[in-house]
């Protein structure tokens, strides 16, 4: 398998780790209240949660995507997601009151403009 593939594969499951740690410290920090959803203390709508459900599929679904695509599709693929998820969280940063948020927001946001960047310079 070729480097560029492990690597972008790689930079997805960081991506994915760091939004699951921020996730689990929201729960025992009591920033989170299941059932309801971010500071809007609005209860989640099955939409909602289909909502965050496929935003969450995103960096798994590209861990295999990295790994069986090659070339320009995996680059434009790549490029496209991270840029997404890089803009809905900068939207999103905003609404995390906790610190440990906010940092590791912006540590998802490095993981998405490293993934983009590489992506994008790994294929001429």
């Amino acid at each position: 398998m070729p480097e560029v593939q492990i690597k972008l594969s790689a930079l997805w499951v960081a991506l994915m780790l760091t939004y699951l740690l921020g996730d689990v410290l929201r729960f025992w920090s009591g920033d989170a209240t299941p059932g309801q959803f971010g500071g809007l203390k609005q209860e989640m709508v099955p939409a909602a949660l289909m909502f965050v459900a496929v935003l969450m599929l995103v960096p798994i679904v590209m861990v295999v995507v990295s790994v069986t695509l090659t070339g320009q599709t995996l680059r434009w693929i790549s490029v496209i997601a991270a840029v997404g998820l890089f803009v809905f969280n900068v939207v999103g940063l905003p609404t995390y009151s906790g610190l440990y948020d906010k940092f590791l927001i912006i540590v998802g946001l490095g993981w998405n403009a490293v993934t983009a960047w590489y992506a994008w310079t790994s294929y001429p």
